[in-house]
């Protein structure tokens, strides 16, 4: 059964760190492109991050313009694991995150993706 579990969200105070944890299981993480998306309450879900297959594409990682700087998507194939490490947090970064997994590289525009976890909140507040 194919299953992506994020963990590692939380209550934040703005100006602070946090580390996503998006652990897959049911099949191998290493064949696809796998981003991480946020949702807002009232707001669309937004690409925040995703990064290609390492195995089979080129490993490159994108940006949304409002965290490049402050976020850096990582993987770790060998754990079957994606990260998210989130700098400089500010109070609008505040939403539920989700990772999600498509073919071997990631979307030109848009959120293309086959598959998505449940989420975990992420609230920056003082």
């Amino acid at each position: 059964q194919v299953q992506l579990v994020e963990s590692g969200g939380g209550l934040v105070l703005p100006g602070g760190s946090l580390r996503l944890s998006c652990a897959a299981s049911g099949f191998s993480l290493d064949y696809y492109a796998i981003g991480w998306l946020r949702q807002a309450p009232g707001k669309e879900r937004e690409g925040v991050a995703c990064i290609n297959s390492i195995t089979y594409s080129d490993g490159r990682s994108y940006y949304a313009d409002s965290v490049k700087g402050r976020y850096t998507i990582s993987r770790d194939d060998h754990k079957n694991t994606v990260y998210l490490q989130m700098n400089s947090l500010k109070p609008e970064d505040t939403a539920v995150y989700y990772c999600a997994i498509r073919g071997q590289e990631c979307p030109r525009g848009g959120l293309q993706y086959d598959h998505s976890g449940q989420g975990t909140q992420v609230t920056v507040s003082s």
